[in-house]
């Protein structure tokens, strides 16, 4: 669509109101194209008299005449004349010339794009005359239908004004389609239409019905049903909606017609989509059981976490309740972005929410009872894999941590700035504090070890091993120390390929 954005921006007389009513109908002429099995074009004017085709649309059920991409193209020269009678035109304009595209034999007829009193440009109708050529009911009941919609973009009544449109896999004329009356009878239904009401257990003859009836009779007496159904089977208004039944679902979409006097009929899309549906059950059943499952996993954590508590109060040795409140730390952080996980549709953790909430409480239990530390946070790492996201978060929160109990030993303020910039999988990662210094708070290019030194361990096999990276270790611009670790998200580069 940027090609067609760009075309329109090439008439500055055009108001926001032509530009979009121009946009709604490209997003819905297929259904045209699909019915008169003809290609379709969008030639605007330009202000120095040329015309351009600003877009075009390929039929699917029936070869296209048009292989190449014309869009962008000027329109040739020789039909200026009959493009500026159309332009004239107030309704459909045929050319009285014969054309030819390849080896196929064309009719060109115009439909001016009427819109609040002027014409904006013209959709053009290219029709293979060999599709006119001994046609049964199916195809003669598809071209009428395609024709009467095609009729009402001069009057300003295609695309229609309000549409409502709900359904994510709409129906399309290949699926089926009904032809209704004014009074919603049926007129004719496709082979393909007769088959969607049959898988729902519709089993009576449809033409001459009304198709409100027939859809009635297929549900039960405390069955619900969306507000639209009701519209989209008397084909009174362009909604769309779905009925199910017989453990069967249809989705169908009813477009009225209109001419000069009012609507005359209508025509229902319909597409049998039980199968997405049962999809769609199982995917929603698949992600409440991950969903599930983590928060169980994040409840489990919780428990170990407040045994290692438990444990730490009942032990005399000063040594082993800090190694105890380490490994609940630790804990608790997984858990953490478990809990993350459980709240989500997918395996992908929103890590800005998690890490933030991860360092504050990191912080908390690092500081003294008269220290106060602030956090604050620059950038933004993303969505990742709980792959990356376990790992990184035990990374930083052994940082964090080491900044704290090195960083501002024996005083009583004092601030960390963490900074993320994310490019694709890399990601680049500054942990800034304005301590005591980085003697403080480095040793040999590592993190100051206290006790067993194992958070030193997780920050340097974490970064090394599982995300191919490296930490750095360098004096901070307020005096403090600035870690910089860069990383590549390994898991998240599955995820993408």
């Amino acid at each position: 669509m940027a090609v067609f954005t760009q075309i329109l921006a090439m008439r500055p007389d055009f108001t926001g109101a032509d530009r979009e009513w121009l946009h709604q109908l490209v997003t819905d002429w297929q259904v045209i194209a699909d019915l008169s099995f003809a290609d379709l074009l969008l030639i605007l004017p330009m202000p120095d008299g040329r015309y351009i085709v600003a877009d075009q649309c390929r039929p699917s059920t029936v070869m296209t005449l048009r292989s190449e991409d014309v869009v962008g193209k000027e329109v040739d020269r020789e039909l200026d004349g009959e493009l500026d009678a159309a332009m004239r035109a107030t309704s459909i304009f045929r050319s009285t010339v014969m054309r030819s595209i390849g080896k196929s034999t064309v009719c060109n007829v115009y439909a001016p794009v009427r819109y609040e009193g002027k014409t904006l440009g013209l959709v053009v109708r290219e029709t293979n005359m060999a599709t006119r050529e001994s046609n049964g009911r199916y195809e003669s009941e598809s071209i009428n239908a395609g024709k009467q919609l095609y009729e009402m973009i001069p009057r300003g009544q295609f695309p229609y004004h309000d549409p409502v449109m709900n359904q994510r896999h709409n129906a399309r004329v290949a699926d089926g389609f009904i032809i209704l009356t004014v009074d919603g009878i049926v007129r004719y239904a496709s082979p393909n239409a007769v088959s969607c009401f049959r898988r729902l257990g519709s089993l009576t003859t449809m033409q001459g019905q009304y198709l409100s009836e027939v859809g009635t009779q297929l549900l039960h007496t405390n069955d619900t049903f969306p507000e639209s159904l009701p519209l989209v089977l008397s084909g009174k208004a362009a909604v769309d909606s779905e009925l199910e039944a017989n453990r069967s679902a249809v989705s169908m979409r009813s477009l009225p017609l209109y001419d000069a006097n009012g609507r005359t009929g209508a025509i229902v899309l319909c597409r049998d989509v039980t199968e997405l549906r049962r999809r769609d059950v199982e995917l929603q059943t698949k992600d409440a059981t991950i969903s599930e499952i983590h928060h169980r996993v994040k409840n489990n954590l919780q428990s170990i976490s407040a045994l290692l508590r438990l444990q730490a109060r009942k032990t005399q040795s000063q040594e082993v309740k800090k190694e105890l409140a380490e490994a609940q730390r630790r804990v608790q952080t997984i858990a953490m972005v478990h809990e993350g996980l459980s709240q989500t549709a997918d395996e992908m953790v929103d890590f800005d929410k998690v890490i933030s909430k991860l360092l504050k409480m990191s912080i908390d239990l690092a500081t003294m009872s008269d220290q106060r530390i602030d956090i604050d946070f620059d950038g933004s790492f993303g969505l990742m894999p709980a792959q990356d996201a376990t790992p990184l978060s035990l990374v930083l929160t052994e940082l964090v941590t080491n900044a704290v109990e090195h960083g501002f030993e024996g005083r009583q303020q004092g601030h960390i700035l963490i900074r993320a910039k994310r490019t694709g999988t890399h990601l680049d990662i500054a942990v800034e504090d304005d301590g005591s210094g980085i003697e403080a708070e480095e040793e040999h290019g590592m993190a100051k070890s206290s006790g067993s030194g194992l958070g030193t361990q997780i920050i340097n096999t974490f970064v090394t091993n599982d995300f191919a990276g490296s930490v750095h270790w360098e004096p901070g611009e307020q005096g403090g120390t600035k870690v910089i670790v860069s990383i590549n998200l390994r898991a998240a580069q599955a995820e993408q390929n």
